[in-house]
Order: structure tokens, then C-alpha cells, then sequence
């Protein structure tokens, strides 16, 4: 299915394929970067350039009129202006176009290791609880081992700040300038990194006929579950091949993609004051953290507190995917769990059931059902009154068919006095 962004968008379809979004994808799709944390000039009332609400990425605040003013009225469709940058066209497309926050580091997404079944998990082998460990950057992992094999280091061994340093003092010092393709360098890293290496080195149909095997030969039953939960996962990205590209390294975030802003508006109160939407403030704290740590990294800080900002920058961003999973959620100052993405799409009040299936309609009831001993086990009694009112188009037809009134105006009046004919009708 095309994006609007695409010069070709069909409008017909038969189905709606869901997948991992690649770096690459998210970025054609988006209008630009958004660079700072601000959202509007508090003494101007207008969208600061760059910031969440940012006219030049997200698009005209006004019908046809640029940010500066340079151009206004509809004659000037489609120009960009040279001195704001602001494109000159209607004010709705704030409520289609995406922006996105380019990440320092990369970081891994919660839904797929904090949910049940943890997938980054089950296609590394990994107990949630050692992933965290990676992912929140307490140990280092083995990508690669290198020269360090004949130690009896392995690919996936875990090791501790101080393990990690004995080894790295103890190899050749020609080892740290050896390429990253090379089998005899040495590789450990930590965070979400580190699983995105480990992730792109998988080779899915090897380790699929290894998992098969094990499920066939495997006489421990739990064992055999646990072969089986992880085929599930391999077979669903092999599965996934012939109909859409479904890389595993997809799963860690280098891009984040920013909603329009009209999806997450700032609405002003008297008195001066803004509402605003909590994802706001859940960008904010991503676009804080993820410019600290661009600037800790150009200064050469320290390894601990640039390892501790990466963890924040997980953690912040962990928030704005699903605030509500995490154990330390991010709360307003009146101690409420602000309500990150996934939040506004689940449940009962969530996008789809509450807006995309949960519209009004005139043609449903809700009534006390009746049993009778004379009703088949697939029926149930309904009020007369509602009868009349859900088979209204029904009855208007056989009235007219009848000849009884001429028009529909006519056939509405009579359903509505409920006349005895209505019941004949029904019946």
C-alpha cells in the first residue's frame, strides 16, 4: 500500500500487510529531521523552527500562507518559501506528514523484548533477563571472538566491565585496528548495538533446520517447547520473505519516527496556559537525551556517563513506544503515567475500537434479549418498539409496495405513529 508521500496511491486493495519498518523507510517517508525540543514561541504563538511542531517539516499553520508571510494566497500553490523554507499549501497535510529524530546510538524496541513472546530473545537464545542486562548496558556480549577463541571465549559469552578490560589489555594492539569483517578482531559491545550486530550476523535457515532437528530428536519436553517457540519466530521471518523484505536488525530503532503534530496537538487555555498531548512531552525528553549524548560523545566523555545517557536515551525511548509496560513509567506531576503510543492504540479507548470500529450507527440496539419456549436455539425476542425502528427501511418498502402511500415521506409517518399495518408488516 503506497504512503501519501508516493506519487501513486491506489486506491484499491485487497489486504494491509504489517512489517518491520527499515531506517531507510522511515526516512523517505519523512519531511525532516526535528532537531530541538520546542514546540511553539510562547510569545509569538508560532512553531519554533526544527522543534516538534516545526512548519517547514509538518507544513503551513495557515491555509496557503508561509511561515514568514512572504507568500500568501493559493496563486503561490506549491512554492516553496526562500526564506523560511515553509512549503505554500493547505493547512491538513500537518495531519499526514512524519517526521523523524535521527538517533546517536541505536536502541532497541520494547515491543519486541518486553512482550511475551520476547522475539529478540528467541532468535538469540537469550532469557529476557540476560537481554536486559545488554540492552541497559550492565554487561558486555562476544560478537565476535576473534584471536581470543583459543581462550575458550565464545560468540554470545557475557562479560563484566572488568573481564571485558583484561582482554582487551591482553590482545595484540593490532587487534583494535583490524576491520570489523575480519574473523581474527575481537568484538564485545553492549546496549542495543550490540544485539543489532548480533541480529544481522543470524543466518535464519541455518538456524532453522538446527531448531527442527532439535525439536524432532530432543527427548526433554521442555527442551523440545522451547525449540519449537523459537521456530516459531525463525519461520515467521522466513515465512515473511516472499511477500515483503523482514530483516531481524529492523527490530533495534535508528530512526524515530515523529506523528504529525495534529495527531498530538497544543491546545490553548485561558489565561495564557497550553494543554498539550502527553507524546509531546515523551519526544521532548527522546530529543533531550539524544542531543546530550551527541554532545558528551563530541567532547569525549567519560565511558561511564556516556554509558549511563545511552541507558536514559533506551529508557526515554522505551517511554514513548509503551510507557504503560514499563515498571518505572513516566509520570506527570500529578502522578499520572503519561500515555505514550501504544497506549492511545490499545483497549477499549484505543484508536481502533474507540474511533475506527466504534462509530455510530443507526441500524444497532441494546434491549434486555427474550428466550421463548416457541424460538428456535438461533433466535432471541426483541422489543416491538425497536423492531419497527431497526427493519425501518424494510417496512417503508412493502408499504409502498402495497400501494398504501405514495411516497417515503408519507411511509416514515406512519412507521413512526406505529399504525397497525407496521405490525402486520413485521410480522
Amino acid at each position: 500500500m503506497a504512503f501519501r508521500k508516493d506519487s501513486k496511491i491506489s486506491s484499491n486493495f485487497s489486504k494491509i500487510l504489517v512489517s518491520l519498518a527499515s531506517p531507510e523507510s522511515i526516512l523517505e517517508r519523512s519531511y525532516g529531521e526535528v532537531l530541538k525540543p520546542e514546540t511553539i514561541n510562547y510569545r509569538t504563538y508560532k512553531p519554533e523552527r526544527d522543534g516538534l511542531f516545526c512548519e517547514r517539516i509538518f507544513g503551513p499553520v495557515k491555509d496557503w500562507e508561509c511561515h514568514c508571510g512572504k507568500y500568501k494566497r493559493i496563486r503561490y500553490k506549491g512554492i516553496i518559501c526562500d526564506r523560511c523554507g515553509v512549503e505554500v499549501t493547505e493547512k491538513k497535510v500537518r495531519r499526514e506528514r512524519t517526521g523523524h529524530i535521527q538517533l546517536v546510538v541505536p536502541v532497541a524496541h520494547i515491543w519486541f523484548f518486553k512482550s511475551l513472546p520476547n522475539k529478540i530473545g528467541a532468535l538469540l537464545g537469550l532469557q529476557t533477563k540476560k537481554l536486559d542486562t545488554i540492552i541497559y548496558y550492565e554487561r558486555y556480549v562476544v560478537i565476535q571472538p576473534g584471536i581470543k577463541e583459543q581462550d575458550d571465549i565464545n560468540v554470545m559469552d557475557f562479560l563484566t566491565e572488568e573481564e571485558y578490560f583484561d582482554i582487551v589489555e591482553n590482545l595484540p594492539a593490532e587487534n583494535q585496528y583490524l576491520d570489523d569483517s575480519d574473523p581474527n578482531k575481537f568484538i564485545a559491545k553492549m546496549g542495543a548495538e550490540a544485539i543489532h550486530d548480533l541480529l544481522a550476523r543470524i543466518d535464519l535457515d541455518k538456524i532453522s533446520y538446527e531448531l527442527r532437528h532439535k525439536a524432532n530428536t530432543e527427548t526433554s519436553q521442555q527442551r523440545k517447547q522451547d525449540a519449537l517457540k523459537r521456530l516459531q519466530v525463525f519461520e515467521a521471518f522466513r515465512d515473511s520473505r516472499n511477500r515483503i523484505e523482514n530483516r531481524p536488525e529492523w527490530m533495534i530503532v535508528k530512526v524515530v519516527p515523529v506523528i504529525p503534530p495534529e495527531l498530538r496537538p497544543l491546545v490553548p487555555l485561558d489565561g495564557g496556559r497550553f494543554a498539550t498531548s502527553d507524546l509531546n512531552d515523551l519526544y521532548r525528553r527522546v530529543i533531550i537525551r539524544n542531543n546530550r549524548l551527541k554532545r558528551l560523545i563530541e567532547i569525549k566523555a567519560p565511558d561511564v556517563i556516556m554509558r549511563n545517557e545511552k541507558r536514559m536515551l533506551q529508557e526515554a525511548v522505551d517511554s514513548l513506544f509503551d510507557n504503560s509496560r514499563k515498571a518505572n513509567a513516566v509520570k506527570t506531576d500529578s502522578n499520572r503515567a503519561l500515555k505514550s503510543l501504544s497506549d492511545s492504540l490499545k483497549g477499549k479507548q484505543g484508536r481502533f475500537r474507540q474511533n475506527l470500529l466504534g462509530k455510530r450507527v443507526d441500524y444497532s440496539g441494546r434491549s434486555v434479549i427474550v428466550v421463548g419456549p416457541e424460538l428456535s436455539l438461533n433466535e432471541c425476542g426483541i422489543p416491538k418498539a425497536m423492531a419497527a425502528e431497526l427493519f425501518k427501511p424494510f417496512v417503508i418498502r412493502k408499504l409502498l409496495e402495497r400501494g398504501i402511500v405514495k411516497t417515503v415521506k408519507s411511509a416514515k409517518k406512519i412507521v413512526d405513529r406505529k399504525d397497525p399495518v407496521v405490525w402486520d408488516i413485521l410480522e
